[in-house]
């Protein structure tokens, strides 16, 4: 008689020292096999010789031998009728749990085999998946031929097809990219699940089970078997196990550190596990990921090509006499490009390659694909002549200069290895990434998809659409793009002035002309500039106006920085092109155009937009308010309608009236009220208090002291509109802040613990204050970088309303969790403020910021 405590115990016991064993966390496959092991040799102990009728296997990793540490169990009884055996299988389960095995277990009969294959072949995959442990082996022999037998020969290219739309469906929900940032180190393109899709398709299609009972993972023996059949070559073979190995062994270190089961690789799991691998110096965890990238691009590689190899055994032959001859060495057959022998190719024949990929929208047959990424590892450095060079360019600008397929295009390149040969500057930016919410991709795939973003423009009727189309040649902004990060590995600061002088010698290498190359590292020196403007200054101030439009010698290079910085920031994170900086850089933009093509100055412009505002001039009540605002983005900001009301609510004489209207993604809120000592900072203080995120900040006060404060805001937790319910509450305490019978510092406190768990759940990041001042013909700017919180703008403008400084202008920008602040400041005299006291400054609001950090 067994005593399951003291299996347990036994079992905890080994397990834990299984967990702590370094050789064994160094050897991703001797863990996991010695891990299986300890878990069948634990249920061989606890079931002992009792007979059954019914077939006890392992599922999923625990089959494959490649249980992690916090890996769910997963086993299956089988048997001819489950309901005879219901009782043994719920008394066995309950003694596994009772002995410290925490299986996960599913019952399947013979009928099932039939049902999941018709109706859900993610759970059919689970069955020809599994390894016999005791209990009746004859029944699960009969199981396993009659899977194999169920599937009939004609059947096999749906099943296939149906596995090649799951893997799709998988990406889209994990990332199709091998380089997203924080991967699912299990479900994510290039992670392991990739691997295990190549494995069932082949077990399938051959009929095979791939389990076996010698003592080593299912990955090796997969791969050993390819090698033995010459599918693949040795060096794909070692390249693919290696990647493996490398990627399963952080799963395993990520699970060891988690204490639980956990596929997402956090930046902060990143930090601990480069460290627990033996990573070095401040570029450790850049380094460690960089290897994690390259391992999965090399899985992510493998199973695209055996997948192409899938697709091409089932498909419906065409007729050699549909092949079109493209040159003496490629060949088109419907949509799949081949090659004629099997010879090395040189650095313009992969070129040459890819050119007629995006030309004619076609893929690489498995052959041409494999030889593309083994000449690729075989070129040596007797190829880098001149001459060879040369062609190379002229390919590649060929490629650039394709009608479409030109992301596309650079992205497979990447994929295999090939646009390092053409750029090897391009090579530091593969795998270099810079930790954050905001960056979802390393900087070379965000670089591509940048590419792609301004591609997908192409008639399409917004604005940045039809300057896209219109664009008759557009090699010039896929080099401008290609090359904007290009010197982000080795300084992010300041990255665009080094970029600059990077991308000349680059385009003069390529064999373009001067004029080319200038206007290249224009486009990369300044392709931060539109966006700072847009989103941190007053797109009201002629002299913000002026200095940007003076950067431009032309229209055209005016074109191609707005879509550069629309790509850029579109291929950053699928939620940082918000409908807010899409407007706000539209507006930069049209009003930049007009000074250029109308040749205007910034106060020209503007004050062709105050003459054209009619209800001013017939109502004089109405045009001596305007007049009393010295911002003429006050008639810029509100209708006239909205002005006429601010009229009526301010000759009530009220002490506060407020205005909600929803504006495209924003709630906007207008407070109109007497100016006071740090209004805005009470004001945003209430606004947070009420769990609203403000984006936008505009402050026009009238010469009698009359403020209106405009504020675009959304819900901090959905990110959504605010509810119309919660106007009335929002307006309450705004009244109370101003009668001042709501004292905010004490209200602050009260929230502190509910803001706390929203922060936690919200805000990972810890980082650097930064501040940094501006001189402007009228005031000083301060722009103040920070990991975003709860409650920041009102610590900010709380700390500058006691610095004596008045706000007359204020917008914020979020990058997911980090957001620029930017304040257009006077002095308690209504000047700028003294260069004498910047540092005084910066010293005393790093010092409110970081209290909340």
């Amino acid at each position: 008689m067994i005593n399951p405590a003291e299996i347990k115990q036994e079992f905890i016991k080994s397990r834990d020292k299984l967990f702590r064993n370094p050789q064994l966390q160094k050897d991703a496959f001797r863990f996991c096999v010695a891990y299986s092991l300890l878990v069948e040799e634990h249920i061989f102990m606890i079931a002992g010789q009792e007979k059954s009728d019914f077939a006890l296997a392992s599922a999923g990793s625990f089959s494959r031998r490649e249980l992690s540490p916090y890996s769910d169990i997963d086993i299956m009884f089988i048997a001819e009728k489950i309901e005879d055996n219901e009782n043994q299988i719920r008394d066995f389960v309950r003694l596994l749990w009772d002995c410290g095995i925490e299986v996960s277990h599913t019952t399947r009969d013979f009928y099932d085999i039939e049902k999941f294959l018709n109706k859900d072949l993610h759970t059919f995959t689970q069955f020809f998946e599994t390894r016999f442990l005791l209990g009746n082996e004859k029944v699960y022999q009969k199981w396993n031929g009659q899977i194999f037998s169920s599937i009939e020969s004609q059947d096999m290219p749906e099943i296939l097809f149906e596995f090649f739309r799951d893997i799709e469906s998988r990406y889209s929900k994990y990332g199709k990219s091998a380089k997203t940032l924080e991967p699912n180190l299990k479900m994510s393109a290039g992670a392991l699940r990739d691997l295990h899709a190549v494995e069932w398709m082949y077990s399938l299609k051959n009929r095979v089970l791939l389990t076996e009972q010698s003592e080593i993972t299912q990955a090796e023996s997969f791969i050993h078997r390819l090698r033995e059949e010459k599918i693949t070559s040795a060096n794909e073979c070692k390249s693919v196990l290696e990647s493996y190995r490398f990627i399963l062994n952080v799963r395993n270190m990520l699970h060891l550190i988690s204490k639980t089961r956990n596929d997402r690789l956090e930046f902060r799991a990143q930090t601990k596990i480069a460290k627990i691998l033996n990573y070095k110096g401040d570029s450790s965890v850049q380094n460690f990921m960089r290897n994690y990238f390259q391992a999965a691009n090399t899985v992510n590689r493998f199973s695209k090509t055996m997948i192409r190899r899938y697709e091409e055994e089932i498909a419906y032959p065409l007729s050699n006499f549909l092949a079109v001859e493209l040159d003496e060495d490629f060949t088109l057959k419907g949509s799949t490009l081949s090659i004629k022998d099997s010879r090395s190719l040189s650095h313009s024949d992969i070129l040459r390659a890819f050119y007629y990929r995006g030309l004619y929208s076609a893929r690489f047959d498995e052959s041409l694909r494999s030889l593309v990424i083994q000449s690729i590892e075989h070129i040596g450095q007797t190829e880098n002549s001149s001459g060879s060079e040369a062609r190379s360019s002229v390919f590649f600008r060929e490629i650039l200069r394709l009608p479409k397929n030109v992301g596309e295009t650079l992205i497979n390149m990447n994929e295999l290895g090939a646009l390092q040969l053409i750029l090897p500057e391009f090579g530091d930016l593969i795998g270099f990434f810079q930790a954050g919410v905001y960056h979802n991709y390393t900087a070379d795939e965000h670089t591509l998809i940048a590419i792609s973003n301004v591609e997908s423009l192409f008639g399409q009727e917004s604005e940045l659409g039809r300057i896209y189309t219109s664009l008759k040649e557009k090699e010039i902004l896929y080099l401008a793009i290609l090359l904007h990060d290009i010197a982000k590995p080795v300084s992010v600061s300041g990255h665009e002035i080094i970029g600059a002088e990077i991308a000349s010698s680059v385009m003069y290498r390529l064999g373009y002309d001067e004029k080319e190359a200038e206007q290249v590292s224009f486009l990369v020196e300044n392709h931060l500039v539109m966006e700072q403007i847009a989103f941190r200054r007053n797109l009201n101030d002629p002299v913000t106006l002026n200095n940007f439009t003076a950067k431009f010698s032309s229209l055209m290079d005016l074109d191609l920085l707005y879509l550069i910085t629309y790509a850029d920031l579109s291929a950053v994170n699928p939620v940082v092109w918000t409908e807010w900086k899409s407007d706000l850089l539209a507006e930069l933009y049209r009003k930049a155009k007009a000074m250029l093509v109308e040749q205007l100055t910034g106060e020209e412009l503007l004050f062709s937009s105050t003459i054209s505002f009619p209800q001013a001039e017939a109502d004089p009540t109405m045009q001596k308010h305007i007049e009393s605002i010295d911002d003429i983005g006050y008639i810029q900001h509100f209708s006239e309608e909205e002005i006429l009301s601010h009229l009526k609510e301010i000759s009530k004489g009220l002490s506060l009236s407020v205005f909600f209207k929803q504006v495209n993604v924003f709630t906007n809120i207008t407070i109109i009220a007497k100016d006071s000592p740090s209004l805005l900072s009470r004001l945003c203080g209430v606004l947070s208090i009420n769990d609203l995120n403000i984006h936008d900040a505009r402050i026009f006060t009238r010469k009698d002291g009359i403020v209106i404060d405009s504020f675009n805001v959304t819900d901090f937790r959905t990110h959504k509109l605010v509810e119309a319910e919660r106007y009335e509450k929002i307006e309450s305490d705004l009244k109370a802040v101003i009668e001042g019978s709501f004292q905010l510092v004490q209200e602050f406190k009260r929230m502190k613990s509910k803001w706390w768990r929203i922060e936690n759940k919200f805000f990972k990041r810890s980082g650097k204050v930064k501040i940094a001042f501006e001189e402007h013909d009228k005031f000083t700017i301060i722009d103040v970088f920070s990991p975003d919180r709860l409650g920041l703008l009102y610590q900010i403008t709380r700390k500058l309303s006691e610095l004596g400084l008045s706000i007359y202008f204020a917008k914020i920008s979020t990058k997911a969790d980090d957001v620029v602040d930017s304040f257009y400041l006077l002095d308690r005299n209504g000047k700028k403020v003294s260069q004498n006291d910047y540092e005084f400054i910066k010293a005393e609001l790093t010092s409110a910021i970081e209290q909340m950090l």
